[in-house]
């Protein structure tokens, strides 16, 4: 089943303006399915070894076959699509060249920007390619059948995997995915001298996902540098696996905010697999998972509709924290978020805070488990889980 994807129409904007498209996004939230719908001159898969190992020999054989196929299709420019290019990076100045020479228009996939940003003399193709990003599904673009809270906390949004209908099914893929994925393709990309170590900061990775890193306590507990554990880190960030989360640092009235970031593993069923969680967690457990979820759906909107916008957290250690505050050039907005069915007056102390603090914050909410929309005070409103997107609405 093909559920259409909200990156679509934008996919096809671009491409009918001429532009060249480059899209990344973890394996399996769906690119190869997105771009089949597309139709296309040439589609290359660098991750099939005769396609990499042949243009890793020769890269000029790819500008001559596109030559080639522009030639036989003079009435159009050629869309070629090329997935995982950062598997042959060198492909990069072949393509600028063919875009350059208005030869054909590119669709350019990889699940990771790791040796794209960090490959020696790598051509990142600026204002020749419009970057794109495919993330796990948000809830607008699953069907309703879908929206059952509990499965999206412990099963993530993976297409493959949320369109599970049983249980054991969900839990075996995640496992293989985890394994294969993370355990494996990570390591060899990340090329880490020490597995053991890696292996033991991913699980507390996962573990302490959305909160705030904690780099001497990981560095004694895994037993690396603190310099390594910002690596690995970086390492994450790189496959795509890894959301950073940056605090804000100035206010008015308040010196001692935190100023380390926060990181969020992209999918919240792999977050759990790979924190070797069962599907049984107490109370302050799913509502550390809620929040997670209520930010990857903002990081992921946001992404979609509002790319200027920022997720953010604001916290005083001596006092009040606001979990997730989005800010643009013109507003900030604080969210709470909260594992309750009846908010109340309360839960929006920290918002009444903040508001005070930040010109730019005119309003907040609390996203939560009540069935509709409360009136917590003239500036606050509690949300449904499954109604975020009003945060966006003015």
């Amino acid at each position: 089943m093909y559920i259409q994807r909200i990156l679509e129409k934008k996919l096809l904007d671009i491409l009918e303006s001429g532009k060249s498209i480059l899209l990344l996004g973890p394996r399996q939230t769906g690119k190869t399915t997105l771009l089949n719908q597309i139709p296309s001159h040439k589609q290359i898969t660098l991750a099939n070894p005769f396609y990499r190992l042949r243009y890793e020999r020769d890269p000029a054989i790819l500008t001559a076959e596109i030559e080639a196929l522009a030639q036989q299709n003079k009435q159009e420019l050629p869309l070629i699509i090329i997935d995982e290019i950062q598997k042959v990076p060198i492909l990069m100045d072949a393509v600028q060249d063919l875009i350059d020479r208005k030869i054909a228009k590119f669709i350019l996939t990889g699940s990771s920007a790791r040796k794209l940003r960090r490959g020696d003399n790598v051509n990142l193709l600026p204002g020749r390619v419009i970057p794109l990003r495919l993330d796990p599904f948000i809830l607008k673009e699953l069907p309703e059948q879908y929206h059952q809270l509990e499965n999206l906390l412990f099963d993530g949004a993976l297409p493959e995997i949320s369109l599970l209908d049983k249980v054991d099914e969900r839990e075996r893929l995640l496992e293989a995915y985890v394994t294969i994925y993370l355990e494996e393709e990570i390591r060899a990309e990340a090329i880490v001298r020490d597995i053991g170590h890696f292996a033991r900061f991913l699980e507390f990775a996962a573990s302490e996902s959305g909160k705030i890193v904690n780099f001497s306590k990981l560095s004694q507990e895994i037993g690396v540098t603190q310099a390594t554990i910002s690596n690995y880190y970086q390492i994450l960030e790189d496959c795509l696996v890894a959301e950073r989360i940056e605090p804000i640092t100035a206010s008015k009235t308040r010196r001692k905010l935190s100023k380390t970031q926060k990181y969020i593993l992209y999918d919240l069923g792999v977050r759990r697999i790979a924190a070797r969680e069962g599907r049984k967690l107490s109370k302050d457990q799913m509502g550390h998972i809620f929040e997670q979820y209520v930010g990857l759906e903002i990081i992921r909107t946001l992404r979609l509709f509002q790319p200027r916008g920022t997720l953010k957290y604001w916290r005083d250690p001596t006092g009040p924290e606001v979990d997730w505050v989005i800010e643009t050039p013109e507003t900030m907005i604080p969210i709470e978020v909260k594992w309750t069915h009846a908010p109340t007056l309360q839960d929006a102390k920290h918002l009444h805070i903040f508001l005070s603090e930040y010109e730019k914050a005119t309003r907040g909410f609390i996203i939560c488990q009540t069935p509709y929309p409360m009136k917590i005070s003239p500036n606050i409103m509690a949300l449904p889980w499954n109604s975020i997107e009003e945060v966006f609405n003015e």
